[in-house]
């Protein structure tokens, strides 16, 4: 295997988990409706949110699992891992379309709204046309706005392979193909339909957007050298933030009528289905500005808050699931009880009281407690079901394997960050 294929390993890097988990609290916010927290979210103050912090941070995260499988174990077992991880999305995209469905008609019946509840994410249609969606929905040819984030993440994954490859061929290769695809796509000449009975494309165009994941990927795996910190570079991507705010801020933008014209001639550049250059450099800047400050930061990025973060960050798949659930949960409890800076904030504090929990219990489940050893208790010391002597030590018949047996007694073992 050429010397080009084999990038230098790295591991986890604990600020990944930290912007990972950042960027799982935006999604929360922004996705809670009547929230007004939604006013102080990054895309109020420029052109990228929290969907290029999510999908550059995946890329980076599937650098550090899958790349390893390919350079060690070469291009079909990689394959057949990023197929694995696929299936896996593709199945958490339909499991979460049918619980939000499900609870919305619940939330519909039990509150007697007459639909209006389905009817905000434009759901009716689902059961208008039932034939035609459930058809759409399994082929992903039916992608309502709302659940467009996973189908996305779900296209580019089928990429790596592709990427992976053409590295393997010349190391300029993976760029022309992410820049070509990225061109493409903002030529409208690969939209992906989003409903069976309209031209409407998918909000989110995997093949305009695999350019900031690749860009995360390619970070990790060293094919782009790591940037420097300096003080030059810091100042000129915040000119490139600072001027983008009055193009964004609905403060600004709204009262004065020429800035509105300068978006609207602007909106190519700055358009999210396609993923347009500005959104790139702005996310490059904000990126970059943040590096900086957490790299010059040091031993003091810390403490509970950074923990926090890191944990959901760490499980941003399921946190991802449940926060689209709780945010729905949040809005329906605040139509009940009213909209005021009480009742927003508590709604905030405890969707991400629950976020973590979340994050906490995928993180139990990831670590399989029943595969550990169990530990002995002192003997006539009654056990959980009132037994007077404790288990043996181990328990060699409860593993399936002798090698996940001999895995588990490893004092280097741990769960993979990737799963």
């Amino acid at each position: 295997m050429p010397e080009l294929f084999k990038a230098p390993a790295r591991d986890r890097d604990p600020r990944l988990d930290f912007f990972r988990g950042v960027a799982m609290f935006i999604i929360f916010i922004a996705h809670t409706p009547g929230n007004w927290w939604v006013n102080w979210i990054p895309a109020r103050f420029g052109f990228s949110d929290a969907t290029e912090i999510f999908v550059f941070c995946s890329g980076m995260a599937s650098a550090i699992a899958f790349g390893r499988i390919f350079e060690m174990q070469g291009l079909a077992m990689g394959t057949a891992r990023i197929l694995h991880r696929a299936w896996q999305v593709y199945w958490a995209h339909i499991g979460l379309f049918l619980t939000i469905v499900a609870q919305l008609v619940a939330i519909d019946y039990l509150l007697d709204t007459g639909g209006s509840y389905t009817g905000s994410m434009n759901l009716h249609i689902f059961f208008d046309k039932i034939r035609d969606c459930i058809l759409g929905l399994m082929t992903l040819t039916y992608v309502p706005n709302y659940f467009d984030i996973l189908p996305m993440y779900f296209a580019i994954l089928l990429m790596v392979p592709a990427v992976m490859w053409l590295r393997w061929q010349h190391p300029y290769a993976p760029f022309i193909f992410c820049a070509v695809l990225w061109a493409a796509a903002n030529q409208h000449w690969l939209d992906l339909p989003a409903e069976p009975w309209s031209d409407r494309p998918w909000f989110f165009n995997p093949f305009g957007w695999q350019l900031i994941f690749f860009t995360g990927f390619a970070f990790i795996r060293g094919w782009l050298p790591t940037p420097p910190v300096r003080k030059d570079w810091m100042i000129a991507c915040g000119v490139i933030l600072l001027l983008s705010v009055p193009f964004s801020s609905h403060y600004l933008l709204y009262p004065i009528e020429w800035l509105q014209e300068v978006r609207s001639a602007l909106f190519p550049l700055i358009r999210k289905t396609e993923f347009g250059l500005f959104r790139y450099i702005h996310f490059l800047a904000l990126a970059y500005i943040s590096y900086s400050t957490v790299t010059l930061l040091g031993t003091h990025f810390r403490g509970i808050v950074v923990d926090i973060a890191r944990k959901v960050g760490q499980q941003s798949l399921a946190v991802f699931l449940a926060s689209l659930v709780m945010a729905q949960t949040a809005g329906t409890l605040l139509n009940l009880v009213g909209h005021n800076y009480m009742t927003i904030a508590l709604a905030n504090l405890l969707g991400f009281a629950g976020l973590v929990a979340v994050a906490h219990v995928a993180g139990w489940f990831k670590s399989t407690p029943w595969k550990q050893p169990r530990i002995p208790r002192k003997q006539g010391k009654p056990g959980i079901a009132g037994t007077e002597q404790a288990d043996d030590l181990t328990d060699r018949d409860a593993y399936e394997d002798t090698d996940d047996y001999a895995r588990q007694l490893s004092p280097g073992a741990q769960v993979s960050p990737a799963e």
